[in-house]
């Protein structure tokens, strides 16, 4: 539907006159106004020209609502808005307001940008993490995994009854099994509720960070999110080539920060102690296993471990 103000501007008399009274006239039908002229009775037909461009407008909103193709193409004049009719009786005559309230789809976008703001990645295809959770999905795609989901599930519901906990979750499993899209799930449904999260794909991260030790300010910076966030999961733990500097200067001092603070959560292919195995080797200094020792008491303590099994679903569709 076009504004009303277009269409008055490119009408000229006696058509525009004809015009209105053919607006007038389709109003005076409509079920919506004739709703409000039986709730305020005082909307006569004088009150409905003399607010012939609001009650307009809230008929036509409310017309393309019925019918929406979507918030992508909404035709309201304000997107993803619908005209709202505040009446007032002001000394025995009806006064009516037009105000521009979001729509449902509009409250639903508005929410989510909220939450993805909480969120921050490095190194996670950002798709993997906006195309959505369904919790039906993540049950039924493979009932193996069943015993994990539930565990999640029960972290996420007391982190939401009680608040956040000191303890994070260790999540390890086969390939492809959906560890990275649990800790996603997780992650999405904390934000909700106004906790802050960060993912980390420890490969890519541990790799450039070898680059970015020209970079103190960037570093620093990166460090200090890791720090501070609410909830900070690092995910493919045990994949990356870890040296001495990245594991005791960086991993270390994260940790160490986290520990009895915050939740850390982790996605591996290693149990635990394979985890520790990992990180008392570096490619610069082979290995040295108390180094890996002090970093795992940093991480051990501090999680509860979740075994996901299932078959490998990447490439599946």
């Amino acid at each position: 539907m076009e504004s009303l103000g277009e269409l008055l501007e490119s009408m000229k008399s006696p058509a525009l006159r004809r015009r209105t009274e053919q607006i007038t006239e389709d109003l005076l039908k409509n079920p919506l106004i004739q709703a409000l002229r039986s709730e305020f009775p005082e909307i006569d037909d004088r009150v409905i020209r003399l607010n012939l461009s609001k009650l307009y407008q809230y008929a036509g909103d409310q017309a393309h609502c019925q019918s929406c193709p979507g918030l992508d193409r909404c035709p309201n004049d304000f997107q993803g808005h619908i005209s709202k009719l505040d009446i007032q009786r002001v000394n025995g005559t009806v006064e009516i307001y037009e105000r521009k309230a979001p729509c449902s789809l509009q409250i639903a976008k508005t929410s989510e940008d909220q939450i993805k703001k909480r969120i921050r990645s490095f190194y996670v295809d950002e798709h993997a993490l906006n195309e959505g959770y369904n919790n039906m999905e993540i049950m039924a795609k493979d009932r193996l995994r069943a015993p994990a989901v539930h565990q999640v599930f029960k972290y996420i519901r007391d982190t939401k009854e009680n608040g956040l906990s000191p303890r994070g979750l260790y999540l390890t499993g086969s390939f492809g099994t959906g560890k990275t899209y649990l800790m996603g799930y997780l992650m999405h449904e904390l934000a909700k509720v106004g906790h802050s999260g960060v993912i980390v794909y420890m490969p890519d991260f541990v790799e450039d960070l070898k680059t970015m030790m020209q970079d103190g300010q960037k570093l620093k910076e990166m460090v200090e999110t890791m720090k501070h966030c609410d909830l900070l999961i690092f995910d493919d733990i045990g994949a990356e080539n870890l040296n001495p500097w990245v594991r005791d200067h960086v991993l270390g001092s994260i940790l160490n920060f986290r520990m009895n603070r915050l939740p850390t959560f982790y996605t591996s292919n290693y149990p635990l102690d394979g985890l520790e195995q990992h990180l008392s080797f570096t490619s610069k200094d082979g290995e040295e296993a108390h180094k890996g020792q002090r970093l795992m008491n940093r991480i051990a303590p501090f999680v509860d471990v979740v075994h996901l099994f299932g078959e490998n679903q990447r490439g599946k569709f």
